[in-house]
């Protein structure tokens, strides 16, 4: 039995988490925290934390799990760099699962994404677009982003120095080293991810649709039964599902 306790469970995500664990018999829910209560005061009752928080939480979050030993499952994006270096550095004490997606079918597309790169090659420009509704509040999404950082590495590019968050007034002609992100936002959409490989006389699009978000709560929910079982370290769901 696997003993959970949950950050931000109030909202959208940890509601949905709440909900599929109650369908797994080897998962138990034993903390549920939000704004104005005190993870310190429920971490005694579970094996490992899953945040769904707020991105400047997560490192608080963290530090404490690492001070009384606890696995985390990391599920809050939008991160500073001074964020993200706060939260690695708890890895050497403590195994934790750091994913900007849960869901089986978009760590697949993370794959598909990767390997489409290296066969097509740089003959091919690069477009992600994404979508969202209209209560998100970070841009691009860590999905998005995540897409980003893959095609980046794959080209062998400096991200920061490639990306084109849309296009605007006379940018001049599309350069073969530049890599367009487009965030879209509306209504109740869950998560739509799209990745373009754009060439003269052919086109190829890997499409991500996701219609629940139970798909990211049952894949965080795997997360941490598998995180429980590991050595303290950085893992992500490419390491969950064995796909590396």
């Amino acid at each position: 039995m696997t003993k959970v306790i949950i950050t931000g469970s109030k909202g959208r995500m940890g509601q949905a988490l709440i909900a599929c664990a109650a369908r797994i018999p080897e998962l138990k829910i034993t903390g549920q925290v939000d704004q104005g209560d005190n993870l310190a005061d429920v971490l005694a009752r579970g094996d490992a934390v899953i945040d769904f928080s707020f991105h400047t939480a997560t490192a608080g979050v963290a530090e404490l799990c690492a001070k009384h030993r606890k696995a985390l499952v990391i599920g809050t994006t939008g991160h500073k760099e001074e964020e993200k270096a706060a939260i690695r550095a708890h890895a050497a004490a403590i195994p934790m699962v750091w994913a900007s997606n849960y869901s089986t079918g978009v760590n697949t597309l993370f794959w598909l994404t990767r390997r489409a790169a290296e066969i097509l090659g740089p003959g091919f420009d690069l477009e992600v677009v994404e979508m969202h509704h209209r209560l998100k509040k970070d841009s691009p999404s860590g999905t998005a982003t995540t897409l980003l950082e893959i095609l980046a590495e794959a080209r062998k590019l400096q991200l920061k120095e490639a990306l084109r968050h849309g296009r605007e007034g006379i940018v001049g002609e599309r350069t073969s080293n530049e890599i367009g992100i487009h965030a879209i936002r509306g209504g109740d959409v869950v998560g739509d991810h799209t990745v373009i490989f754009a060439a003269n006389g052919e086109r190829v699009e890997l499409t991500h649709k996701a219609s629940s978000r139970e798909t990211f709560a049952n894949g965080a929910l795997r997360a941490a039964q598998w995180v429980v079982r590991q050595k303290p370290g950085l893992y992500d769901m490419q390491d969950v599902l064995g796909l590396k």
